[in-house]
């Protein structure tokens, strides 16, 4: 059997506070069992403990308030659980880059870490196949998924190392432009959803980023700090190669990136 309580004793029972019952009720996540129309006065029922522990429990794993009303309205369907995993898999990674930044500030503490080696190549021009977007810093990653899966569809035959370029603003105004590319013959034939876009040649002083790209800002500070030392930089966008990408390996820790910031002419090191 059932009984009504009032929103206080439910408190107790559920361990929402008021405050929150009161939230909940408001956005539509979880109604009294009745309201006093004279009092305003609400009554929960027992029946709903197992609701609001339930929406307890994916508040404190951070589910958003959105999936939690799915969930809750799904019941104990396939829709449920589905949601339900894809949260717990997005906490995993998370977790994962969190463990990341913390290997990241261990080594940053740690005296003599080893130089950066930087190479100086010219790349010739060449076309690509692009995708092109003003994107927003934070947005970079979801946005590299959509761009480099449409180049794997339109170029899965091709063999290149694919690419990006990010111009200034990217950086210094946290959103710019963006242009993910996989290089092509000239005579390539264009694709639908994707641009034919021709990448000027140049001279780059190149460095390789082993691993995940939690501590990408070190190797982009000791590339820059290099090249503002020893080199004279050239206008045009900040390159990254992708020789070993997401799409090649399953381990992060396998990626390697290479950084290629444009310079007017290979310098002279002797000293």
């Amino acid at each position: 059997m059932t009984a009504t309580v009032t929103v206080g004793e439910f408190s107790r029972l559920t361990h929402l506070s008021v405050k929150t019952l009161h939230h909940y009720h408001e956005i539509g996540l979880l109604a009294p069992a009745s309201v006093d129309a004279s009092s305003g006065y609400r009554r929960y029922s027992t029946a709903q403990v197992d609701t609001a522990q339930l929406i307890r429990r994916l508040r404190e794993l951070r589910m958003p308030l959105a999936d939690v009303q799915a969930v809750v309205d799904a019941g104990d369907g396939t829709a449920r659980e589905e949601r339900l995993r894809t949260h717990l898999e997005r906490m995993e990674q998370e977790l994962q880059h969190t463990r990341d930044v913390v290997v990241s500030l261990r080594e940053l503490l740690t005296p003599g870490q080893p130089v950066l080696d930087v190479e100086y190549r010219f790349i010739p021009s060449f076309r690509a196949y692009g995708v092109r977007g003003q994107v927003p810093r934070d947005e970079i990653g979801p946005w590299c998924g959509y761009a480099f899966g449409r180049l794997d569809e339109v170029g899965r035959d091709i063999r290149a190392t694919a690419g990006a370029t990010y111009s200034d603003e990217f950086f210094t105004d946290d959103k710019g432009e963006v242009v993910a590319f996989l290089p092509v013959a000239p005579d390539q034939a264009p694709a639908d959803g994707v641009e034919l876009v021709d990448l000027p040649g140049g001279y780059f002083a190149i460095a390789v980023h082993a691993g995940p790209m939690t501590d990408f800002d070190r190797t982009y500070g000791a590339l820059g700090s290099h090249v503002a030392e020893y080199c004279e930089v050239a206008p045009g966008p900040i390159r990254e190669l992708y020789p070993i990408g997401p799409g090649d390996v399953a381990d992060p820790a396998d990626y390697r990136t290479e950084v290629c910031w444009p310079i007017r002419q290979i310098p002279s090191l002797k000293g």
